[in-house]
């Protein structure tokens, strides 16, 4: 550079020196204190300056600090943090003394002293900038600095980012003015302390509180001399001077700040030299917060949680405002998790199930009457490597990661039960039930009129009684019975009551759809979520609630609390229907029924198997009144196949049925979370619900046909024989072998009762009786007699010694 073009750039310096000083005395510089000796200096200001102050802003709009928010399971313990700044506010009197005097003295050793700018320093940086051609020296006070920061903090675009940090000298005036509007507003320890709340100390810790349990694994009222000193000197260069990565420069930086608290008198030459042999850090108490779902314990109720969160409009208009709201504002949210029930359901899945089966297991547990969710497992681990999955098995697809469900199978069968005794359906009721049925073209009714199918020949998984009760249906998972049943009553008042409990297709979130097979599980797809919480409504006797997964939002700072959905328990069933069906699903749990090898303890239990077509996936569900839970064992992996010959528990599956295959796990997490609470029983129902509205019926075994029809209309009943022929019975040929409804059934008044006769099969031989000789009875008055009802004969048709007899 010539000679010449030097002497030319020279006046530029004094005229920025002027130039700056000058507005700052128009600006009210001098009024908020910063003791310029220069008073004169305003009358070198010309229109430039005198415009460029006109639209200097007055006051500092701070945006609110980003605090990390919590998740915490029911008993306050944290399960999972979020946030985009690791940051915990802090009083001043929370922060330990000596740090706040190693951030003065590396900073702005005459903090306490001057205004908002330090007069010295800003002409020292000024000039030599100006020489540089650049910014490169700060000179910056502790109040500028806190300025800064907070505009930073403010911005939200790429473009505020870098208006906040432009290095220009309209930047830095207009810094200056703020920080002068701050001066006015707040003490010099408040703004020390909001600089410290809001500092960047590196590795994702902002804030002194933050960083300090971070490197140090001490709150910030604990700082000690050497470890105060390293976090001041971390604010210059957090990067350059990270004492994880560059623990020597670290070091360096962390002594010059104890030497100059030592020039400045604020520590003893020995408390610093004592303080420059100890190491920066100790690795082994270095503490990482992690953040996000993936971080948690408990990374798919997490996410489940964060879900229903960003359902919540008072966290903003779209879910990107409310993430960012999540994240930053410090939220304290409680969940149901409960970390004991979560155990026994990680541990029955541990036991039962592999993470690197081809097919998957998980399991929801439910507690009845709150709709709390108190736990969710399954076998494979969340990640992106092979035998993890991003896919929560547990919930709807509508939620992050949510997989949406399976069919359900015969779990169905419960909410059949429950429209069919609400329909006033005795749980005897008895319906013929072969192995195989043709329902092919015959209509079902459904909410908006009928339904039917060309060709449809459902049949039992199971042997059963020909004429099995409800509750014999129940126990053997009788598909035909629950076909006929479902079709009496019709599809609506089933497809209504499931409804009611919360059971939608998980995939779409719509009503399941009223198809002949529904009461088998083919409406829709289903979730142990939904299906536990449906199950805990027979257990809290009719009351519903939506499943609860938060219990509670708070704010962090201020303890204010957010309104959050309820669970919104409501009553869908009488107890009365509720109570039926629980006196019905608990003869499953016994002695003949499908799921009595998993009953336990001395509560009682509730329960219901399913399968569904081509053991795709199998089922159980089932409660005691203190907890419900639903376990599936599915191919998860699309198209879904037959889990035969795919491996479960590390071996290749031979069978799959619900009460073999997911009906352990059921066992096992309900044992394991149900360990040391007091028994307890379902509230027996009244015998109205378990034989009806019903009459006595007498004693007609090894009557004629005739007398026991002649003795059931005397009774207010109709009576026909059964079609088909004689049935196989030890009573004497010809004579009534049984009826139905049974005898111990009884049967609404003017029931019709059929009679079934029988042929003699199993009758043993009698000797005849030796005769008597009848007494003569003395003379009667005629009465009226009670005449057959027509088609009965008046004598045995069935036997060889009336060929002749025929039907009246």
């Amino acid at each position: 550079m010539h000679r010449a073009e030097r002497r030319a750039k020279r006046p530029n310096v004094v005229w920025s020196v002027f130039v700056f000083l000058g507005v700052s005395a128009l600006a009210g510089a001098l009024t908020a204190g910063l003791a310029l000796p220069f008073a004169g200096l305003a009358s070198v200001t010309t229109a430039k300056a005198h415009d460029t102050v006109q639209y200097l802003p007055q006051d500092l709009q701070t945006a609110p600090l980003a605090q990390k928010s919590v998740i915490q399971d029911a008993d306050g313990k944290t399960i999972a943090t979020l946030y985009q700044q690791n940051r915990t506010p802090v009083t001043l009197k929370q922060i330990s003394p000596v740090m706040l005097k190693a951030i003065v003295a590396i900073e702005d050793d005459r903090f306490y002293e001057h205004g908002a700018m330090d007069l010295k320093g800003t002409l020292r940086a000024l000039l030599r900038n100006q020489s540089g051609g650049s910014v490169q020296q700060g000179g910056s006070s502790i109040t500028q600095q806190y300025v800064k920061l907070s505009l930073i903090n403010k911005a939200r675009t790429p473009e505020e980012v870098k208006q906040a940090t432009a290095e220009t000298y309209e930047r830095k005036i207009a810094e200056l003015r703020y920080a002068i509007a701050v001066e006015k507003e707040l003490s010099k320890d408040e703004i020390l302390n909001r600089y410290l709340n809001l500092a960047f100390f590196g590795d994702r810790s902002y804030g002194i509180e933050a960083a300090a349990m971070h490197y140090f694994g001490v709150h910030a009222s604990k700082l000690n001399l050497p470890q105060a000193a390293m976090l001041a000197g971390l604010v210059k260069n957090p990067t350059g001077y990270d004492p994880i990565d560059s623990p020597k420069r670290s070091k360096a930086r962390r002594d010059v700040v104890l030497r100059r608290m030592q020039e400045l008198n604020i520590i003893t030459a020995k408390q610093a030299q004592d303080a420059i042999k100890t190491p920066v850090i100790d690795p082994a108490k270095v503490r990482v917060i992690p953040s996000g779902c993936a971080n948690s314990k408990y990374p798919f109720y997490c996410e489940y949680v964060v879900s229903k969160l960003k359902e919540n409009s008072a966290f903003g208009k779209t879910a990107e405002e409310r993430e960012n709201y999540i994240e930053t504002s410090g939220l304290v949210i409680k969940t149901s998790l409960d970390q004991k029930t979560q155990a026994a359901a990680e541990a029955s899945v541990a036991k039962h199930s592999k993470a690197t089966d081809d097919v998957v297991a998980a399991v929801t547990m439910v507690e009845p009457g709150t709709g709390l969710v108190k736990a969710m497992a399954q076998s494979r681990p969340y990640g992106a490597k092979k035998g993890q999955t991003a896919y929560n098995y547990n919930v709807e697809k509508s939620y992050a990661g949510g997989f949406g469900g399976f069919q359900n199978g015969s779990t169905m069968k419960a909410f059949t039960i429950a429209a069919a005794i609400g329909r006033g359906v005795p749980t005897t009721y008895r319906i013929r039930s072969p192995q195989t049925i043709a329902l092919g073209g015959q209509n079902f009714s459904t909410c908006n009129g009928a339904t039917s199918v060309a060709s449809y020949n459902p049949k039992n998984s199971t042997r059963t009684k020909i004429d099995p009760s409800m509750v014999d249906a129940a126990r053997a998972s009788t598909n035909t019975y629950f076909l006929q049943l479902s079709q009496q009553i019709g599809l609506c008042p089933i497809a209504t009551i499931a409804s009611k409990l919360g059971m939608v297709d998980a995939q779409t979130g719509k009503p399941l759809e009223q198809v002949v097979s529904f009461t088998l599980g083919s409406a829709g797809l289903i979730t142990p979520l939904m299906l536990s919480n449906a199950y805990a409504t027979f257990a809290a006797r009719g009351i519903y609630c939506n499943p609860q997964i938060i219990t509670s939002i708070a704010s962090l700072k201020t303890g204010k609390a957010f309104q959050t959905p309820g669970p919104n328990c409501h009553r869908v069933l009488s107890p009365g229907v509720a109570d039926g069906v629980n006196y019905v699903l608990q003869q499953v749990m016994v002695k003949g029924g499908t799921g009595a090898k998993l009953k336990f303890g001395k509560s009682d239990l509730a329960g219901k198997t399913g399968t569904t077509d081509d053991n795709k996936a199998v089922w159980f569900a089932g409660y005691s009144s203190k907890l419900a839970a639903a376990s599936v064992v599915a191919d998860a992996d699309p198209p879904a196949e037959n889990m035969i010959n795919q491996t479960f528990n590390g071996k290749v599956m031979d069978d799959a049925s619900g009460s073999g295959t997911a009906g352990p796990i059921w066992q096992t997490a309900m044992q394991l979370a149900l360990q040391g609470l007091p028994s307890s029983k379902f509230v027996k129902p009244d015998d109205k619900i378990i034989r009806g509205n019903v009459k006595d019926l007498p004693y007609l075994k090894g009557m004629t046909p005739a007398a026991a029809a002649l003795k059931l209309q005397s009774m207010g009943f109709k009576a026909r024989i059964a079609a088909g022929g004689p049935v196989d019975s030890d009573a004497p040929a010809g004579m009534v072998a049984w009826t139905s409804p049974r005898q111990e059934d009884g049967a609404p008044e003017g029931a019709t009762i059929l009679l079934f006769v029988s042929n003699g099969s199993k009758a043993k031989p009698t000797p005849p009786p030796p005769p008597v000789t009848p007494p003569v009875p003395p003379p009667t008055r005629p009465t009226a007699t009670v005449k057959p009802p027509p088609g009965f004969p008046t004598c045995p048709p069935w036997d060889p010694r009336y060929p002749r007899c025929k039907r009246g």
